[in-house]
């Protein structure tokens, strides 16, 4: 039985635990219209609970891993990055796909603090998990804590940025200001924002609550 302090009661009297569950409707059919590199474009015959079948388009997408970076000063990393479809030179977190097969999350989060930003670190938690957009994007994400940080010394990591990566400067910023600055509307990408406000919440314990790094995903 569930610990009746981890519920809530709605206006209809019921009683509810707060947690996301998986559930999958019926689908009649599946109509895909592009695959891209990464992503691909489909429409789902979805039926309602009270038997209307209705399309629902949505765009499939591996999936995303993400680092908030935390030095022994409370600074927290952030790189500046052009993303085209916003149109936008964005702070974000160092960040990537889960494109690598079988690798663990939080290997595949290390890898990318190294490419993008060149650093490693030494203490790892789950932050929190997260839909980017789940009314149009199948794309979850895992944002993780990264402590203990370190620079990969020169000629010991040996990754060639390109494209947008190739001017992309990273810095340390204090962990309040940036909570600031993104409830501010100065920083917009979803997981810098959603990182950085977990960041600090998590760190009012120290961080003692937060999961393993390899924690199962729901």
């Amino acid at each position: 039985m569930s610990d009746p302090h981890d519920e809530e009661t709605g206006v209809t009297g019921e009683t509810w635990e707060i947690e996301d569950v998986p559930e999958e409707w019926k689908v009649l059919s599946t109509t895909r219209h592009f695959s891209a590199r990464v992503i691909s474009g489909v429409t789902d015959s979805v039926v309602m609970p009270d038997g209307e079948a209705v399309d629902r388009d949505y765009v499939t997408h591996p999936g995303s891993v993400a680092v908030v970076a935390l030095d022994g000063q409370e600074r927290v990393l952030l790189i500046r990055q052009y993303r085209h479809p916003a149109r936008h030179l964005l702070w974000e977190l160092p960040a990537g796909l889960r494109d690598v097969e079988d690798e663990p999350l939080h290997i595949g989060a290390a890898r990318e603090l190294a490419e993008e930003a060149g650093y490693r670190a030494e203490t790892w938690h789950t932050l929190v998990d997260a839909f980017t957009s789940p009314g149009m994007s199948d794309e979850r994400t895992r944002i993780f804590l990264a402590r203990d940080v370190s620079p990969i010394p020169d000629g010991e990591f040996d990754f060639v940025r390109k494209h947008e990566e190739t001017d992309m400067p990273a810095v340390w910023v204090p962990l309040s200001d940036a909570v600031r600055r993104a409830l501010g509307g100065m920083i917009h990408n979803s997981q810098a924002v959603a990182g950085i406000l977990a960041a600090y919440a998590a760190s009012a314990d120290g961080f003692a609550s937060l999961r393993p790094a390899d924690a199962p995903e729901a």
